[in-house]
């Protein structure tokens, strides 16, 4: 059984499933992926017969799962995504040379791996894309009733974060204004910077165009990618956004930085467009041009949901992970040769 789980509270009791795919192709054997502190509880898995640990993201929770599984005599493994990688990278090196195998979401990534940690094993770094289900259809339906006088919606999906930038995208609606462009701009999301986009959207009197829409459960977020004419991405860092994924997947033009793993995504003038990142003149100036031409880009929007569907499905990635991971653990070396390793790190 592989079970799969976002936080974990105790590992006394029973872990959520949240992968059938994976599931099918285990063995029979028991592995815990445990994400945050309550990971060093794997000292109880001891009699449980678990055989390896499998951690997502680079932050604290690999370091603990890698000497939660130590401390059991069994290997660990990981999936970097973005920020974990790229920006919060502490004792990475120590976490890639110790890891029976790490998955990543990106080309880009595996490459920052190769040439920031030289000494790795590059036949234990796998790239592995992540996925989002898709939608059966994309609707025509509006959900904002924007009146007889419509005008483009701009949608805006993330936690507000500062890595997510949404400063930068405020500061755009305001230059968006002053060139005359018509628009309505909706941020979904809640988060540590909110009182302060808030702040800075009545300091720019931009609040008859912008509205902070706040929290949306998942489920209810397609009916915003369906009310959109372009979905904008601002942040600073990322792997491969979800949030872009999604839009796609509804068919949606989406606008990002050229960043990261991003251009594995979004194909300019193809699948998508993208910018420079923190050029705020060229993503005030794309933004205007791809309003004004939204009927003449229903083919871009239509190679974007077609891209994601064979190359970012949820299902078949998910497949394709369980394969290559049952693969990885059938043919791993179980063999520890430091067994003092546990001690030297306290």
């Amino acid at each position: 059984m592989i079970a799969c789980c976002n936080s974990v509270r105790s590992l006394n009791g029973p872990l959520p499933v949240c992968s059938r795919a994976a599931n099918r192709r285990c063995d029979g054997r028991e592995r815990y992926c445990t994400r945050g502190l309550e990971s060093i509880n794997g000292l109880l898995l001891r009699d449980r017969g678990v055989e390896q640990i499998h951690v997502h993201h680079g932050y604290f929770s690999s370091w603990i799962a890698m000497v939660a599984a130590r401390m059991l005599g069994i290997p660990f493994s990981m999936t970097l995504h973005g920020s974990d990688l790229l920006m919060h990278a502490a004792h990475m090196n120590t976490k890639l040379r110790e890891c029976e195998f790490c998955i990543t979401v990106s080309e880009f990534n595996r490459e920052h791996i190769y040439a920031h940690y030289p000494t790795v094993d590059r036949n234990k770094v796998l790239v592995q894309r992540l996925g989002v289900e898709i939608p059966a259809n994309s609707s025509k339906k509006r959900v904002h009733a924007l009146g007889a006088n419509r005008v483009p919606v701009l949608l805006a999906v993330g936690r507000l974060h500062p890595v997510k930038n949404h400063v930068f995208l405020l500061r755009a609606c305001f230059l968006l204004r002053e060139c005359g462009v018509r628009f309505r701009c909706l941020i979904v999301g809640d988060g540590p910077e909110r009182a302060k986009l808030e702040f800075l959207i009545q300091e720019l009197k931009i609040a008859d165009l912008v509205t902070m829409v706040g929290h949306v459960p998942h489920d209810d977020i397609a009916e915003y990618y369906e009310a959109a004419d372009l979905v904008l991405l601002t942040s600073h860092s990322e792997g491969i956004p979800l949030v872009l994924m999604e839009a796609m997947a509804h068919g949606k033009i989406v606008l990002a930085p050229s960043i990261t793993g991003i251009p594995e995504l979004v194909e300019a003038g193809k699948t998508g467009f993208l910018y420079a990142a923190g050029d705020l003149e060229q993503f005030v100036w794309q933004v205007e041009q791809i309003c004004k031409s939204l009927s003449a880009l229903g083919s871009i929007g239509r190679a974007a949901r077609e891209h994601i569907l064979q190359n970012f499905d949820q299902y078949k990635n998910l497949a394709k992970f369980a394969d290559v991971f049952m693969q990885r653990i059938a043919h791993s070396d179980r063999s520890h040769a430091d067994e003092n390793f546990v001690l030297q790190q306290i």
